[in-house]
Order: structure tokens, then sequence, then C-alpha cells
């Protein structure tokens, strides 16, 4: 960790064996776990709290101020999980008074040139590929894949498992489970690769599209939808999932795909 040509603030928390490449800047109020590697040119600010095993490449910087005009100094944090790979240019902002910190979970990997503003979450073993960009208050489930390119608006919520394509333009919540593309950005399915990659058997697989063609290939409105849902399909975690997201979203949900939109 003795590394001379990286500046370490005497008062962050680091590991013994965590790695510090030359140029790295680290200043107060950082706590870094073991394992962790932080390549040349890393800048780590006042804040930010790193787990275990996670490796940051050059260029990154995490918990600079958020790019929020009503910020005012407020104490706040940004929380990277154990086992998050970092790439190249990424930049994850501090929270605001809203909700003080922001949060990366474990195992997720965020490829070069993402953007994370303040106040979002993005939970446990989540990919979010080159230049993905997440305005503030965003909250992303587990296992979410975000396409490159994608920009994602503030508030959104983003279900687990879900596949969004890359370049896409996110306004409206994307429920769980399923696959997000086109423009404006519609239901195209339900993710049963990676779902099956995660060891969802065919029967609940079947289940979770049998939920979704009742909300986007029926002629339902939503909350019709989840009337039926609810009356006809058993009770299982995963419709009650989808139920609850539904029904708490603000934004409301993304739409079907219709072929007759031009």
């Amino acid at each position: 960790m003795n590394q001379p040509l990286a500046y370490v603030h005497p008062q962050a928390k680091i590991a013994n064996n965590v790695v510090i490449e030359p140029f790295v800047t680290i200043h107060k109020n950082v706590v870094i776990g073991e394992g962790t590697w932080i390549g040349s040119n890393v800048t780590i600010m006042e804040g930010a709290h790193i787990g275990k095993n996670c490796k940051i490449f050059p260029g990154a910087v995490i918990s600079a101020v958020p790019q929020d005009l009503k910020f005012n100094g407020e104490d706040t944090t940004v929380t990277i999980g154990d086992n998050v790979t970092i790439r190249e240019f990424v930049t994850v902002n501090r929270g605001t008074k809203a909700s003080l910190e922001t949060v990366v979970g474990n195992n997720c990997l965020l490829m070069a040139y993402v953007h994370i503003a303040h106040d979002c979450f993005v939970g446990n073993n989540c990919i979010l590929a080159n230049g993905v960009t997440l305005a503030g208050h965003i909250k992303i489930d587990d296992y979410a894949i975000i396409g490159g390119l994608s920009a994602v608006h503030q508030f959104v919520n983003i279900g687990a498992h879900v596949m969004i394509s890359g370049g896409s333009l996110v306004r409206k919540d994307v429920p769980p489970y399923t696959k997000a593309a086109r423009e404006p950005l519609s239901y195209v399915g339900i993710n049963s690769v990676g779902l099956r990659r995660r060891g969802f058997t065919p029967e609940k697989i079947k289940e979770i599209q049998d939920i979704y063609r009742i909300i986007y290939l029926r002629g339902y409105n939503v909350s019709q939808s989840l009337g039926i849902i609810e009356a006809e399909m058993p009770a299982t975690s995963e419709r009650d999932e989808i139920i609850s997201f539904t029904n708490n979203s603000s934004r409301g949900i993304m739409k079907g795909y219709s072929r007759n939109e031009k």
C-alpha cells in the first residue's frame, strides 16, 4: 500500500492489503476494504465507503459532490459493496439530503464511462455496460443488465433480472424479469435466458410469461391487468413482486410494443 507517488489522507481508513497504484488521490473520511485494487489516477473523494476485493480502474472518480444545484454541502456518502469492478473513467457521485447516500451493491460490473448520479441505488450482481448514464434518485434491483449508452431518467425504477437494450432512453419504470427495447422503450418479452442461467425452472418462467401476457398482450389497462392477475394467478413471490412493483410505480411502467405504431 505504501505507494510514494500516491496521496492518501492520513484520516483515510485503508485495509492493510489494499493495492494503491501511482498517482491515486484518496481524501479523508474514506474507508476501503481488504483486497481492493486501485489503479493509477483514480480519485476517491470524501465520503466513500468501498468494500472488499473491488477493482477500480484508472481515471475513475468516486464520491465527488453531486451535480445538483440544490446540494449545500451536506454530509453524504457513496457506498460500494464487495467484489465490484469499476472500469475506466466511471463516476459515482455522493448523495444529497434526499437520501444522504448513493449505493452500489455487491458483485456489480460498471463498465467504462458509466455515470451514477446522486441518491441512486444499484442492487447486487448488476451490469451497467459502457457509457450508461443514471440521473439522480434511480433504483435498480438485483441482476439487472443495462446495455451500453443507455440513459435513465431521474426517479426511474428498474426491476430485478431486467435486460435493457443498448442505446435505450429509459423514461418509465421497467418491471422485473422483463426485456426492454425499441423507441419509445417497450416490453419485448421476459428475460428467459437470464432467468434460466440463474436457476429459474421452466414452470416458473412460464408463470412469469403468463403474468406479462395479461399485462401487455391482452388489451387491458394496468389496473385491469393487476385485478385479473390477483384473481386468476396463484400467489407466488414472483407474482407478488410484479404486482407490488407495478402498483408502486410513480412514473408508470413501460408500454407494450405495437407493430402499428410508426
